[in-house]
């Protein structure tokens, strides 16, 4: 079981983690949580009705990982608009889009972070320090999900667009300091794969 999730009895997912591993799975997800910023305020009173209505940002993150983790959703890169008059059509929409999602997404991706945070921290490591992370079947979604995330991060800030680029990644020489980047991304690559295979019916 080191290194890939199997699947548990009854759903859910384990993975036997060296204590090196999950230092770097959690200082990832704190990292992945203080990009995507913090949620409503904690001592703010809850009001359904009012965060049904609240709106988002209705423009494009600066930052190029945020762009990557939350899309305009009706634009494609790889298609120039057929006019200046459908390139605006389209920039209202995803700005009207992202008004009322991206708030709800922001959240998503956020709680999938701290799930991931809090399972690491309730391990009970053994004497080497690494542990058995076992994972129900909603932390497992969780799991996935943030891998997701923290792999669209990582390849973002590696400049992947595409299978060729990580081909390229493969022969990397040693003292090329993208290095550990690189070795993050295809390890938690490995990680979300086995776990999509545990979640498969």
């Amino acid at each position: 079981m080191p290194g890939t999730f199997e699947p548990l009895p009854g759903g859910g997912a384990a993975v036997a983690l060296d204590e090196v591993e999950i230092s770097i799975i959690r200082s990832l997800a704190v990292q992945l949580l203080e990009l995507i910023g913090p949620g409503p305020a904690e001592d703010a009173p809850a009001d359904p009705l009012a965060e049904l209505f609240a709106e988002g940002p209705s423009e494009p993150p600066a930052d190029p990982v945020l762009r990557r983790l939350f899309p305009d959703a009706y634009s494609d890169p790889e298609r120039v608009p057929d006019s200046p008059g459908q390139a605006e059509e389209q920039q209202a929409h995803s700005a009207e889009f992202r008004r009322y999602t991206e708030n709800d997404l922001r959240a998503g991706k956020r709680d999938n972070a701290l799930a991931v945070i809090r399972s690491l921290d309730a391990l009970t490591p053994a004497g080497d320090g690494g542990a058995v992370l076992q994972l129900s079947p909603q932390e497992s979604r969780q799991w996935l999900g943030a891998l997701n995330d923290l792999r669209l991060a990582i390849g973002t800030r590696l400049e992947i667009t595409d299978e060729d680029d990580t081909d390229l990644l493969y022969r990397l020489p040693d003292e090329d300091p993208r290095k550990p980047m690189v070795m993050a991304y295809l390890w938690l690559g490995g990680l979300q794969e086995t776990l999509v295979t545990t979640l498969m019916p």
